[in-house]
Protein backbone atom coordinates (compact mmCIF):
# COMPACT_ATOMS: atom_id res chain seq x y z
CA UNK A 1 0.00 0.00 0.00
CA UNK A 2 1.15 3.48 -1.01
CA UNK A 3 1.39 6.05 1.08
CA UNK A 4 0.83 4.36 4.18
CA UNK A 5 3.15 4.97 7.12
CA UNK A 6 3.43 3.41 10.43
CA UNK A 7 5.19 5.46 13.57
CA UNK A 8 6.71 3.78 16.62
CA UNK A 9 9.48 1.73 17.25
CA UNK A 10 10.39 -1.76 15.07
CA UNK A 11 11.10 -4.75 17.49
CA UNK A 12 14.67 -4.67 16.84
CA UNK A 13 15.14 -0.95 18.25
CA UNK A 14 12.96 -2.18 21.48
CA UNK A 15 15.30 -5.48 21.86
CA UNK A 16 18.27 -2.90 21.68
CA UNK A 17 16.81 -0.38 24.15
CA UNK A 18 15.88 -3.43 26.16
CA UNK A 19 19.35 -4.75 26.22
CA UNK A 20 21.28 -1.37 26.83
CA UNK A 21 18.85 -0.87 30.17
CA UNK A 22 19.63 -4.34 31.54
CA UNK A 23 23.61 -4.00 30.64
CA UNK A 24 23.41 -0.62 32.32
CA UNK A 25 21.75 -1.90 35.59
CA UNK A 26 24.12 -4.99 35.86
CA UNK A 27 26.77 -2.20 36.08
CA UNK A 28 25.02 0.03 38.87
CA UNK A 29 23.38 -2.62 40.82
CA UNK A 30 26.88 -3.90 42.27
CA UNK A 31 28.11 -0.50 42.86
CA UNK A 32 24.77 0.54 44.38
CA UNK A 33 25.05 -2.53 46.98
CA UNK A 34 29.02 -1.74 47.77
CA UNK A 35 27.83 2.11 48.33
CA UNK A 36 25.35 0.61 50.82
CA UNK A 37 27.11 -1.28 52.46
CA UNK A 38 30.34 1.08 52.51
CA UNK A 39 27.65 4.19 54.52
CA UNK A 40 26.66 0.88 56.80
CA UNK A 41 30.04 0.35 57.81
CA UNK A 42 30.66 4.15 58.37
CA UNK A 43 28.01 4.41 60.41
CA UNK A 44 29.01 1.88 62.47
CA UNK A 45 33.04 3.33 62.98
CA UNK A 46 30.99 5.89 64.13
CA UNK A 47 29.41 4.07 66.98
CA UNK A 48 32.17 2.43 67.56
CA UNK A 49 34.04 5.96 68.16
CA UNK A 50 30.63 7.21 70.10
CA UNK A 51 30.88 3.77 72.52
CA UNK A 52 34.53 4.68 73.28
CA UNK A 53 34.41 8.05 74.39
CA UNK A 54 31.14 6.76 76.03
CA UNK A 55 33.76 4.42 77.74
CA UNK A 56 36.46 6.92 78.90
CA UNK A 57 33.57 8.65 80.27
CA UNK A 58 32.32 5.95 82.20
CA UNK A 59 35.73 5.12 83.69
CA UNK A 60 36.21 8.51 85.23
CA UNK A 61 32.93 7.93 86.50
CA UNK A 62 33.02 4.64 88.07
CA UNK A 63 36.77 2.90 88.21
CA UNK A 64 35.58 0.58 85.46
CA UNK A 65 34.76 0.37 82.07
CA UNK A 66 30.90 0.16 81.38
CA UNK A 67 28.77 -3.04 79.94
CA UNK A 68 27.26 -2.42 76.58
CA UNK A 69 23.10 -1.87 78.35
CA UNK A 70 24.69 0.96 80.45
CA UNK A 71 26.74 2.48 78.17
CA UNK A 72 23.84 2.77 75.76
CA UNK A 73 21.78 4.45 78.72
CA UNK A 74 24.71 7.28 79.14
CA UNK A 75 23.59 7.76 75.76
CA UNK A 76 19.52 7.93 75.83
CA UNK A 77 19.46 4.44 74.22
CA UNK A 78 21.09 6.10 70.79
CA UNK A 79 23.50 2.97 70.47
CA UNK A 80 20.83 0.61 69.50
CA UNK A 81 17.78 -1.72 70.87
CA UNK A 82 18.45 -4.61 73.10
CA UNK A 83 18.79 -8.07 71.86
CA UNK A 84 19.69 -11.58 73.56
CA UNK A 85 23.40 -10.59 74.99
CA UNK A 86 24.17 -7.21 72.98
CA UNK A 87 22.73 -4.52 71.11
CA UNK A 88 21.50 -3.95 67.52
CA UNK A 89 22.29 -1.04 65.43
CA UNK A 90 21.07 -0.98 61.84
CA UNK A 91 22.71 -4.46 60.29
CA UNK A 92 25.24 -4.95 63.29
CA UNK A 93 25.06 -6.52 66.20
CA UNK A 94 27.46 -5.39 69.11
CA UNK A 95 28.18 -7.82 71.71
CA UNK A 96 31.26 -7.31 74.93
CA UNK A 97 33.35 -10.33 74.69
CA UNK A 98 33.29 -11.88 77.29
CA UNK A 99 29.51 -11.61 76.91
CA UNK A 100 29.07 -10.98 80.25
CA UNK A 101 32.09 -9.39 81.70
CA UNK A 102 32.43 -9.28 86.02
CA UNK A 103 33.62 -5.79 87.52
CA UNK A 104 36.78 -6.41 88.12
CA UNK A 105 37.18 -7.33 84.52
CA UNK A 106 35.50 -4.32 83.23
CA UNK A 107 38.94 -2.58 85.41
CA UNK A 108 41.29 -3.83 82.82
CA UNK A 109 40.02 -2.93 79.44
CA UNK A 110 36.98 -4.02 77.11
CA UNK A 111 36.37 -5.80 74.08
CA UNK A 112 33.55 -4.91 71.66
CA UNK A 113 32.66 -7.01 68.65
CA UNK A 114 29.92 -5.25 65.96
CA UNK A 115 28.94 -7.95 63.19
CA UNK A 116 27.21 -7.31 60.05
CA UNK A 117 25.02 -11.14 59.20
CA UNK A 118 22.58 -10.39 57.06
CA UNK A 119 20.45 -13.05 55.52
CA UNK A 120 21.29 -14.09 52.03
CA UNK A 121 24.48 -11.85 51.46
CA UNK A 122 27.96 -13.94 51.57
CA UNK A 123 29.75 -10.66 52.99
CA UNK A 124 29.92 -11.16 56.58
CA UNK A 125 31.83 -7.73 58.33
CA UNK A 126 33.19 -8.22 61.50
CA UNK A 127 34.60 -5.19 63.40
CA UNK A 128 36.60 -4.93 67.06
CA UNK A 129 37.02 -2.30 69.44
CA UNK A 130 39.56 -2.56 72.61
CA UNK A 131 39.35 -0.18 75.87
CA UNK A 132 42.35 1.55 73.52
CA UNK A 133 40.23 2.81 71.03
CA UNK A 134 41.49 0.75 68.65
CA UNK A 135 39.13 -0.16 65.86
CA UNK A 136 39.98 -3.17 63.52
CA UNK A 137 38.62 -5.19 60.66
CA UNK A 138 38.17 -8.87 61.88
CA UNK A 139 36.09 -10.30 59.14
CA UNK A 140 36.27 -10.03 55.91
Amino acid sequence: MKGTRQDGFSLVELLIVVVVVGIIAAIAIPALRKGIRAAENGRTFATMRTISSTQVNFYSQNNRFGRLDEINNMVGRGIGATVANGLEHDQFTFEMVPVSPTDSELRDGFTITATRNVTGDTNIYQYELTQAGEIRQILP
